[in-house]
């Protein structure tokens, strides 16, 4: 009875869909809500880098984690996700680092789930529930 519960390629599996998917749907929400590349540009300019940067959030929030639900090159997703996310505690969130939410959690719970997850990713590759097993 135990050993049906260890089933790393489905754990693997559940942790890229929850990863990818979760993550994939702040792209799309991105790539629909107009003005958001302005704002994301904002935060890179005062910072002294250029806007176009912005753009870059494609490759964190839609080209990353759909390689991540697919498990192709899972590895190099969760390393771009991993990245896209510490860009964005960076520019937009530093002001929330050592804050609690109302509720008593850590105000950047999402951000830290989406993080840790993607290092896992990095580190767990994606099983043989996958596009391409690694």
């Amino acid at each position: 009875m135990l050993n049906a519960l260890h089933n790393d390629p489905l754990g693997k599996l559940l942790l890229r869909l929850a990863v990818g998917g979760l993550i994939l749907l702040h792209g799309i929400s991105k790539l629909l809500t107009p003005g958001s590349f302005d704002w994301i540009g904002g935060l890179l300019e005062g910072y002294g880098l250029p806007a176009v940067l912005a753009y870059g959030v494609l490759i964190g929030e839609i080209v990353a984690p759909v390689m991540a639900i697919l498990g192709w090159q899972t590895r190099l997703a969760g390393l771009l996700i991993a990245g896209n996310m510490l860009v964005a505690v960076l520019l937009a969130h530093t002001g929330q680092l050592f804050m609690l939410n109302d509720s008593g959690g850590w105000q950047l719970e999402l951000q830290g789930m989406f993080f840790v997850g993607a290092l896992a990713l990095v580190l767990l590759g994606s099983g043989r529930m996958a596009l391409r097993p690694d």
